[in-house]
């Protein structure tokens, strides 16, 4: 039987990361409701989102689209945090903490790619 998505680490990380950012947005200005909170939840969730619905998609090859949509939006997430830092947005511990899960996350997806690649 096929991993359960809460299973993957990949998905665990992406969460602790989704967590991270909305932690970390509560204390962005109230201008930027709609503006960079919104648009860096959005990407956040995204990533363990399309991790989840990939997995449970009938194939490998649907299943590695779902995680390059993840690993898509891990980049979205990385630039949004690197516009919040000049922006001077948030403390700079919880943009360090965001930042590093991201990228793990990131690495994390890129690795599992190639594995489905290489079971193809």
């Amino acid at each position: 039987m096929a991993q359960a998505f809460q299973d993957l680490t990949v998905w665990q990380r992406a969460m602790e990361m989704t967590v991270c950012v909305y932690a970390l947005t509560k204390s962005f200005p109230k201008d930027e409701v709609y503006g960079l909170t919104s648009q860096l939840r959005r990407a956040s969730v995204s990533v363990a989102s399309n991790i989840a619905e990939g997995r449970g998609r009938m194939t490998d090859g649907e299943f590695r689209q779902f995680l390059g949509i993840a690993q898509g939006s891990t980049y979205e997430v990385q630039t949004q945090l690197l516009v919040a830092r000049q922006l001077k947005m948030g403390d700079e511990e919880m943009l360090r903490k965001a930042e590093a899960l991201c990228i793990e996350t990131s690495k994390m997806l890129g690795a599992f790619i190639q594995s489905l690649g290489a079971r193809s």
